[in-house]
Formats: C-alpha cells, structure tokens, sequence
C-alpha cells in the first residue's frame, strides 16, 4: 500500500539522517573509548576489549573519513541565538547583554561548531589504536632486550605510532616536534598548563603515548642501552603528579558551586592519560617477569630488575599510587563535609554580594519573578510553577548531584588504586 511505501521511504530517509548526524559520530567514537575505560584497570581485560574493537583500526579508518563526511547537526542557532556549544564562552557568567546573532553570524557559529566536533572525534578515533600500539610496543621492546626468543622489534609498530602521534599533534594544532617541546617544558615547569587550552587532556594522553614509542624508537635521542629514555617518563609522572596536586588544591573552595566544570576536567585526567599510564606499567612489569617457557639470556633477570627502565616503571607506579592516594582522601574528606557548609558555599557563591553580573543572574531572576509576579500577566499555570520556585531547595538538589558525581569519581579512583598497589606488589616480589 501507500502507507507502506510512504513508511520505507521515511524509515530509509531516517537512516541517512543518522548515519549523517553529528551526535551519532560522537557517541559511536565515545562508547569505544567508555568501554576502555571501563576495563582500564586490567590490561587482561582491556586487551580483550581492544580486541572485540578489532584494534582500533576501524576508528581510525573512520577518522580519515571525516573530513569529508557530511554532519548533521541539531543545534538551533535562529531561536537560541545566544547559545554557546564551547567551553571558550558562557555568557551565564557575564553581565547579560541582550545578543542577536544575524544570519552570516548564525553560520559563523555553526561552521565553528562543526569544525570543532570533526576535530575532536578525528582524534577521539585514535585513541584505541594509540593504546593497542603503545600496549604493543612496550612488550615488544623489554622482550627484545632481555629474551633469547624475543621477536625483533618490530618497525611496524613504532613507525605506525609515530604516524598516529604526528596525526593527534596535528589535531591539537600542532607538529610533532613542537608537540613533544611543549610537553617538556609544562612539565619542568618553564611553561603553564594554560598552554594546552581546553585541549588539556589531549596532551597528557600525546606524553602517555610518546613515551611507549620512545621504548622503541631511539627518534628522540637520550636513549641507553636499556631502552631508556629518562626524559619522556619524567614528562608524564610530572604531568600527572603536578596537575592534579593543583586541581586538588585549587578545586577546594569551587567544588561546591554550581557554575563549576572543573571537576570534569580532573576526571578525565584520571580516568584517561592517568588509566593509559597505568595500563603501559602493567605492560611492562608483565613484558619484564618470567612465565611459562620464555628463556631468559644468561644474568638478564637480574640485569633487568636492576636497570633503569624497570626502577623507572617502579618509581611511575610509586608516583601515580601516591597521587591517587592524595586524591582519594581528598575526595572522601569533601564528601564528608557538613551538609550545611556545602549549603552555605552554593548560596554564598549565586548571592554573589549582590552584584549583578557574574553567576547566579538565573536565580535572582527567578526569585524576583517570585517576590513581584503577577497572576493576571504570567497565567495561572506559570504561576504556580514559580510559587514553588525555592533556591534553598535547588541547592540542595545542586549537593546531591554534586554527592553522586563524588562517590562515583572515589570508585574510579580506588579502582585505579587497587590495581596500582596489585602492579607495586608484583614488583616489590622480584
């Protein structure tokens, strides 16, 4: 019938939407790279997972498709014209200032908007890959260097981590080479954090990544005969160590306001660079530890335990344990906190001393809609709704939110924990 053709049309019409949609792309990208995550504290599991996502390789083929992909996307700039998708404005923050964005300005916005989700899934998409390489080319070095049997080192791999890491400093706006200076110098301190902008995690996953190459690729210089290279693991461990012993520190009197995105950030660093970082250590101890009918050459085990690599990878585990333990009191000591003092800290922070600009402009509006509304203007209905209208009350529900996001960061965390102090056990037993 009619109906039905009308009805495959629509369905086939549908299809094309998704596979166009800018959101699917995302969520495809972003469930691999969730899954590692969610088996990041075993590299058992985590190679079992890599390998139901066929060793990133699709991802990466996806991510040379999308440059020229067309995107969909579902952002109304005609009716929201004041609507930021970026985390460089939010005009919540400001003095409000009324905004119309014309038709040339609507299409600035959405090409901005477009050009800035292609980048960041192109290097979302090689995540996995980078992983599976760097994975692949730890225990590829440390069984070259201390193994009769080891396999050569394998040119393939680095060559092709080389290529992805070139690739993912290009999509931070960058070359390789500058990439891997900036790097260094944020983590002697001669330059800031602020100098990896909203990209701050990227580039901590860029020095993860560098450092599993350079155990087998003397590219860089500075590499003994260990496979060595000093530089890049004091890049990360310091990376690591000093960023989130600042967000710690700085995050103390925000964490409870409820214009504050920080924490995400803090997040992410944990359960990405910091899980990558933990799962190449886990490499490497298991590269480096006798089984099953792998021969050693002659004096290797004791040459090996005694190297620099091997006391490097003690000295990483030591350093990301240390730091989740700082982290982790830190965190159970905020959920901890009298309710009424997080009660306190939300209202103080949206009072803003009566100021007009700034956060909080949203709930001065809505409780002077409430103090001076009128019935006859508003309708029956609005009304009503904003009678019930209660700041304590919503700070309250901003607590719990803040609660959850807590207790579910400590589980991340003890998590990340449990398997490091598993990893410094292992090694404390050689």
């Amino acid at each position: 019938s009619l109906y039905c053709v009308l009805q495959v049309i629509e369905f086939v019409q549908f299809k094309e939407r998704l596979q166009h949609s800018s959101q699917y792309l995302v969520a495809r990208v972003e469930e691999a790279v969730l899954q590692l995550k969610q088996h990041a504290h075993s590299i058992e599991e985590e190679e079992a997972t890599l390998e139901n996502l066929k060793s990133g390789i699709h991802l990466v083929e996806l991510s040379k498709e999308i440059p020229s992909k067309p995107l969909k996307f579902n952002e109304d700039f005609e009716s929201r014209p004041w609507w930021t998708p970026t985390s460089e404005k939010n005009y919540l923050l400001v003095k409000f200032r009324h905004v119309v964005i014309p038709g040339e300005a609507t299409q600035y916005s959405n090409q901005n908007l477009e050009v800035g989700v292609r980048r960041n899934v192109e290097r979302r998409s090689l995540l996995p890959r980078l992983l599976y390489l760097s994975i692949q080319s730890v225990s590829t070095s440390i069984k070259e260097n201390f193994e009769i049997d080891g396999s050569l080192s394998d040119l393939k791999i680095s060559t092709e981590l080389k290529l992805l890491l070139e690739s993912y400093a290009k999509m931070l706006d960058s070359t390789f080479e500058d990439a891997v200076e900036l790097v260094t110098a944020v983590s002697n301190g001669l330059s800031s954090y602020k100098d990896f902008g909203h990209n701050l995690v990227e580039w901590f996953n860029f020095a993860v990544f560098l450092n599993a190459w350079t155990l087998c690729s003397d590219e860089l210089g500075g590499k003994n005969a260990y496979g060595y290279q000093s530089r890049t693991w004091h890049i990360v461990n310091s990376l690591l160590e000093k960023y989130i012993s600042e967000a710690v520190g700085s995050l103390e009197s925000i964490i409870f306001t409820p214009y504050d995105n920080s924490m995400r950030t803090l997040v992410q660093v944990v359960s990405e660079p910091l899980a990558w970082h933990g799962l190449i250590l886990q490499a490497c101890v298991r590269s480096s530890l006798p089984s099953g009918k792998r021969k050693k050459k002659t004096g290797s085990a004791a040459e090996l335990f005694s190297s620099p690599l091997f006391l490097a990878v003690r000295d990483s585990t030591q350093s990301l344990c240390t730091t989740l333990e700082v982290l982790l009191e830190w965190l159970k000591g905020l959920v901890n906190q009298s309710e009424e003092g997080k009660l306190e800290a939300i209202l103080s922070s949206i009072q803003n001393n009566g100021k007009n600009d700034g956060p909080g402009q949203v709930f001065r509006t809505l409780e002077n809609l409430t103090s001076s509304m009128n019935s006859t203007e508003l309708g029956h209905r609005i009304t009503e709704a904003l009678k019930s209208w209660n700041t304590v009350d919503v700070a309250r529900k901003l607590i719990t939110g803040k609660h959850v996001m807590l207790n579910e960061f400590i589980k991340i965390c003890e998590s990340k924990f449990k398997s490091l102090q598993k990893l410094k056990q292992q090694i404390s037993q050689v």
